[in-house]
């Protein structure tokens, strides 16, 4: 079993850990080829984000990569005060992994449907809730 790590680029160290616990786990998983550049550079500035995304056509390498994986685990931490924070890019991620019908995982809750209008849309392709252990996706997935 194969899965795919997403989540907000301010979390690129956590995902490049979490690949490591899945790895000892006994799955399989992988991540945006960008990652560890995320990580060396915490805080793109929007005109050099958009200039990395035309340069490295960032989407599409991670939609390769997830189509060729069995799940997606969200690493959706609390970021700027938002708790289950859910990016334009993920919630993306998430569409796409519903249509690939992969199992979908997400670390915490979403953000409640009072601040995130997109909560109806997580919470139709019924995501399984990790409540922050990871350990639990053991349950769900055969290695």
């Amino acid at each position: 079993m194969k899965i795919f790590i997403a989540g907000s680029m301010s979390f690129a160290l956590e995902i490049i850990k979490t690949r490591k616990d899945l790895e000892d786990m006994g799955f399989e998983a992988d991540y945006a080829p960008d990652t560890h550049d995320c990580f060396e550079k915490p805080h793109l500035k929007l005109n050099e984000d958009m200039d990395h995304c035309e340069r490295t056509d960032i989407m599409k390498s991670c939609m390769d990569i997830q189509e060729n994986c069995d799940a997606i685990l969200l690493l959706n931490h609390p970021k700027d005060g938002t708790h289950g924070y859910i990016g334009s890019h993920s919630l993306i991620e998430l569409g796409l992994a519903y249509y690939l019908k992969q199992k979908i995982f997400l670390l915490y809750p979403p953000p409640p449907k009072e601040t995130a209008r997109y909560w109806v849309e997580v919470m139709h392709m019924k995501p399984i809730i990790l409540n922050g252990d990871i350990s639990k996706i053991k349950e769900r997935l055969k290695v």
